[in-house]
């Protein structure tokens, strides 16, 4: 049995979410995703619009996962081996950087595969949530 991870924060969850999980769930027999816990979100900057309880029930009732865990640090490979992972899938917006490499590396050491998937363009939370903080902007203009 082929055991794959991916992990994210899965906040306003779309398009690109759900392609990289029919893809991940596609190549191996069960799919375990870690979804990031809120105090992570925020230790990297950042506040997640959906709550953390939220994003890992979205994530758990998707049908190509068979479970959702919480990512509770960055240390993906001590996931992957607690969980009996064989194989990690990321985003190929992480291809190539610096950060990746290295992971790759001690991922091989330990016998786990990195599989890229591609971005799906156009489609990010980020650019989500600008398109919100616009929309937002326009309709308290309309108000004054």
């Amino acid at each position: 049995m082929i055991i794959g991870y991916t992990t994210g924060v899965y906040d306003l969850f779309h398009i690109g979410h759900l392609n990289l999980l029919k893809n991940a769930k596609s190549m191996c027999d069960k799919l375990i995703v870690g979804v990031t816990v809120d105090e992570l979100v925020a230790y990297k900057g950042k506040k997640a619009l959906i709550p953390f309880e939220d994003r890992i029930e979205i994530v758990r009732s998707c049908k190509y996962v068979d479970a959702a865990v919480p990512q509770q640090d960055m240390d993906k490979l001590s996931a992957c081996k607690k969980l009996g992972a064989q194989v990690m899938f990321v985003g190929d917006d992480w291809y190539g950087t610096d950060k990746w490499k290295e992971y790759e590396r001690e991922f091989a050491v330990a016998g786990i595969q990195v599989i890229y998937f591609p971005y799906t363009q156009g489609t990010s939370s980020t650019q989500i949530r600008k398109t919100l903080d616009v929309m937002r902007e326009h309709s308290l203009e309309d108000v004054k």
